[in-house]
């Protein structure tokens, strides 16, 4: 079991006041705002549409939130250059016919709420130290809104803003992602085969479990290691799969660890700081894992290790076995 995890780098947003040189009139001032992004429309479908037909194929984007950004054009350039296109990483309408966007299948579905979705149980209250998260019973989803998302490997803002007014209650229906639903309670079933291989690339921050042919079956965002704790290049293998593990935090592994850290064990669950899965390899404190915050895949670093989102890990937790080849690049 890793004694490594990811601890997610902070971002703090610095906002820019400009001072007027000029004497303001003796009335209220009129408070500036940021304006939002644009998000431009598109030649041929839409952000969503194209996430859910990238996600059903097996070239995932991570988190399903109808925007544009890297993971986005790194999956579609994935896709493109599977289906002969050219690799350009832009949405155009010959990549959307590519991928079936012409034909009737709805990419938005609809979804009623069951009485576990608003139960739980949930855990509300989950501290950032792991030393405090090893007293709590489980690590499971904190709200219902989390845990419908993560089911259709979407971020919680894309739910509300498909429901507006959104009201979880059991027997409501809700427009969700039209995905294959992710449920972190069932183990996949394994269809591993001889012939699979897995690339881990920083370059594209970006997984790749491929057939002998070349043919791609999972194109996933990742994240990797960072200036303390690198991605070390090499080939491994995959040693074996542990479905909802326990976190064992060692802080003798951590460069910034505190002083005050002890060793502690951390319960399973998709808050769990590996997620719902392990995929352990033959290098020492290294493997391929899921994460408490899909969000942040791809954008942020770890430590060390490489981690998917949950409903990912768990698709290439489906495809691997022991003996199964990993190349770090």
């Amino acid at each position: 079991m890793c004694t490594r995890i990811i601890r997610l780098l902070g971002c703090i947003l610095l906002a820019a006041s400009v001072a007027s040189a000029a004497t303001p009139p003796p009335k209220a001032k009129a408070r500036s705002r940021r304006a939002a992004p644009v998000v431009r429309a598109l030649p041929c479908g839409d952000y969503v549409s194209f996430q859910v037909l990238l996600d059903r194929q097996g070239f995932s984007s991570g988190q399903i939130d109808g925007k544009p950004g890297n993971n986005f054009n790194h999956a579609l350039s994935a896709a493109q250059a599977a289906r002969k296109l050219n690799p350009s990483g832009i949405a155009d309408c010959d990549t959307w016919k590519a991928l079936g966007g012409d034909k009737s299948e709805p990419t938005v579905a609809t979804y009623t709420i069951t009485e576990d979705d608003v139960n739980g149980p949930f855990e509300k209250v989950i501290p950032r130290q792991l030393v405090e998260q090893a007293k709590l019973p489980g690590l499971e989803y904190q709200s219902p809104i989390e845990a419908i998302a993560e089911r259709f490997h979407a971020s919680p803002a894309l739910i509300q803003q498909l429901n507006p007014n959104l009201r979880l209650a059991a027997g409501k229906e809700i427009r969700v992602p039209a995905v294959p639903p992710f449920d972190p309670a069932v183990k996949p079933t394994n269809e591993a085969t001889g012939d699979i291989s897995v690339t881990v690339s920083r370059a594209d921050s970006a997984l790749r479990a491929t057939r002998a042919d070349g043919t791609v079956v999972l194109f996933a965002p990742v994240t990797t290691g960072s200036e303390h704790d690198p991605l070390p290049p090499g080939d491994f293998k995959v040693t074996g799969v542990s479905w909802r593990p326990e976190f064992h935090y060692n802080p003798d592994l951590f460069w910034d660890a505190k002083a005050s850290d002890t060793k502690a064990t951390i319960k399973a669950g998709p808050n769990n700081p590996v997620g719902v899965v392990w995929i352990a390899l033959s290098l020492e404190h290294y493997g391929l894992h899921g994460t408490p915050e899909p969000g942040n895949i791809g954008h942020t670093e770890s430590h060390g290790c490489v981690r998917l989102t949950n409903w990912d890990a768990a698709r290439l937790a489906s495809l691997v076995k022991p003996g199964t080849p990993v190349h770090f690049e």
